[in-house]
């Protein structure tokens, strides 16, 4: 197999004086066959110190909003533990998941590595309707990696020059997608998905001591949020949500946009709250929020 691709680089800036040694995104392990807008790769080395800060080992984790799951993967991957439940309400997304941890994932592997990837085989697997799920997980695949920044809403574009003038191609790394799914079916007997939507799951499971990882698209108004152009289902109840997570059981994080709104809402709910800080490859800085009932572990 080849090596892993080279991924967007993320350091993680402490707000905190003096700042600790920024965390290299590069270092962490590249698990999700996505390239996701908004995913959390970046966090998951203060992840990794929130649940082993648990006073004892999880049985149960939750992601209400998957999406890219490098999140669950990640505490699957590395037996942080005993159970993952990954939740995602849009349907392309939830193919792929559910294609990848069934007996169809070998056929999804083999599609891909076969695939001639070109403009016109591209525009080919995007303009059918495709109904069996295998079929339905192969074209989102595609989609998410020929359009500008993987957005699957509708009215995200084909690349048309990509990284170095490679365009559709600039994204397409067969052997290492296969490889990443490969990886996640071995490890699907601590994954369970569901095709569901988030609030529905945590009535499932608010009463249960498990430990929420809860990263919902960021759609909060009047913020200069861009969840209606990267994601399809981006329209949440934000003060209901809030409410939720006071009355779980078990402890959660949440991951928002650095905006007042959030600010706002997290201190009306009494949860503490701290920025952390995120530099790209182009030097760019930007910033969210973690939210917790008790921020004590992220040193």
């Amino acid at each position: 197999m080849v090596s892993v691709t080279k991924q967007l680089s993320l350091d993680i800036i402490e707000d905190s004086t003096p700042r600790p040694k920024p965390i290299n995104v590069a270092s962490v392990p590249q698990l999700s066959p996505f390239r996701y807008p908004g995913g959390k790769t970046w966090f998951v080395p203060r992840f990794r110190q929130w649940i082993q800060s648990q006073p004892a080992r999880p049985k149960l984790l939750v992601e209400p909003f998957a999406g890219g799951g490098i999140i669950s993967l990640t505490a699957a991957a590395e037996s942080l533990c005993d159970e993952v439940v990954m939740v995602e309400l849009d349907a392309q997304v939830a193919a792929v998941w559910q294609t990848i941890l069934s007996d169809d994932a070998d056929w999804l592997i083999n599609r891909i590595i076969r695939f001639e990837m070109t403009l016109e085989n591209a525009r080919r697997v995007l303009e059918d309707h495709y109904k069996e799920t295998r079929d339905v997980a192969f074209q989102t695949i595609i989609k998410n990696r020929t359009v500008h920044g993987g957005i699957l809403a509708s009215g995200s574009g084909l690349l048309k020059h990509g990284e170095n003038g490679k365009g559709v191609s600039s994204r397409w790394y067969p052997q290492t997608l296969a490889r990443r799914i490969q990886q996640i079916h071995l490890i699907r007997h601590r994954i369970k998905f569901l095709h569901d939507d988030a609030f529905s799951v945590f009535n499932k499971y608010k009463n249960q001591k498990a430990l929420f990882f809860i990263d919902p698209p960021y759609s909060i108004p009047g913020s200069k949020s861009a969840g209606s152009r990267l994601y399809t289902y981006w329209k949440i109840d934000h003060e209901k949500l809030f409410s939720i997570c006071g009355g779980l059981q078990g402890s959660f994080v949440l991951t928002y946009d650095n905006a007042e709104e959030v600010v706002t809402l997290a201190n009306q709910h009494g949860f503490q709250h701290r920025q952390i800080a995120m530099k790209n490859t182009h030097h760019a800085e930007m910033s969210e929020l973690a939210i917790s009932k008790d921020m004590s572990w992220l040193i």
